[in-house]
């Protein structure tokens, strides 16, 4: 037996519904589940596995109450779908799409077809290439594959790597140690990071090598194994750079390769290792491609139409 209590940090009424309508449908998928809403927290008590996956669920209507700042039925019960016997067909249809749990049981999961493919191509192949514009879920997909592997222990280090390229940028000297110049380039693999590991858990698994974040430089000489790696960011690798990441791959790893062939911030003069790559590497067995488009971008709904308005206008002349 397991017992939680579950903090609602908004207007209890607001969501769970008038009457508490929407945790009657709740207590209804949960019904050996003792389910009480007592001021601003839910207590749960039951069977472990079952409270569990009850925890999840609801904190899932969190954070989509926390976006949109209302809660509907229906959207309740599109969580709800499947109706499985045991605990773990039920688990399959509700959570399928659910790649990993992350930070206070949020779950996060493929949420367009793009993304799907993306997971299908990462399980069957050994090297990925997920190419695509802004907000489309590339690096955050492919970490919480690398995060659910290690989770799993189908590897034993995650190695996220980035070219310090400045985005059109001159940030100058930056004070500080190594590790400090180097962040700002590698602040969005820690952001998603963050978002699926506990704090204190991360710290310890970067401080005992198990996860890696590092300069796409770091990785010469080295033989990467055992591990999920991915080179996010892989437009602004040079050719040689390129190469080098890919033949540092052992016998035991998965290499995943996110990138924006869109936002090349090279110099004109050097050209993209990623274009040179896709061509060369295109229709090699265990090397599978994945493009994304605006109709998977997750970000705010204008990051779709901004990434079609450029894409429209790439050959029109201001009038």
């Amino acid at each position: 037996m397991k017992e939680i209590l579950i903090p609602v940090s908004f207007n209890s009424v607001d969501f769970f519904g008038v009457n508490d309508v929407h945790l009657e449908l709740l207590r209804k998928k949960f019904p050996l589940l003792k389910i009480a809403a007592r001021g601003n927290e839910i207590k749960v008590l039951g069977d472990e596995q079952q409270v569990t996956l009850f925890e999840a669920l609801i904190k899932e209507l969190i954070v989509h109450f926390e976006k949109t700042g209302h809660l509907e039925p229906d959207y309740i019960n599109e969580l709800l779908e499947g109706n499985g016997e045991s605990a773990d067909e039920d688990h399959a249809k509700k959570f399928g799409d659910v790649i990993v749990f992350g930070q206070q049981g949020i779950m996060v999961k493929a949420r367009t077809a793009g993304q799907k493919r993306l997971v299908e191509c990462c399980m069957k192949n050994d090297i990925t290439f997920a190419i695509g514009p802004a907000g489309t879920g590339k690096t955050y997909t492919a970490v919480a594959l690398a995060v659910r592997a290690l989770k799993n222990k189908e590897i034993k280090r995650i190695i996220l790597t980035r070219p310090a390229v400045e985005a059109g940028e001159n940030l100058g000297f930056l004070p500080g140690d190594l590790k400090e110049k180097i962040d700002p380039y590698l602040r969005p693999l820690y952001d998603a990071l963050f978002d699926m590991i506990p704090a204190d858990k991360l710290a310890s698994f970067i401080a005992n090598g198990i996860i890696e974040v590092a300069p796409l430089a770091f990785m010469r000489g080295r033989t990467l194994d055992n591990a999920y790696v991915i080179l996010d960011e892989a437009q602004n690798a040079t050719q040689s750079q390129l190469k080098m990441f890919l033949t540092r791959m052992g016998p035991s790893a998965k290499l995943i390769l996110t990138g924006d062939v869109t936002q090349i911030d090279l110099p004109k003069s050097q050209p993209s290792g990623l274009i040179q790559g896709l061509a060369l590497l295109n229709g090699i067995k265990g090397i599978g491609i994945v493009l994304l488009d605006a109709r998977d971008v997750v970000r705010h709904k204008l990051v779709k139409d901004i990434i079609e308005a450029y894409s429209n206008g790439e050959n029109k002349k201001p009038t």
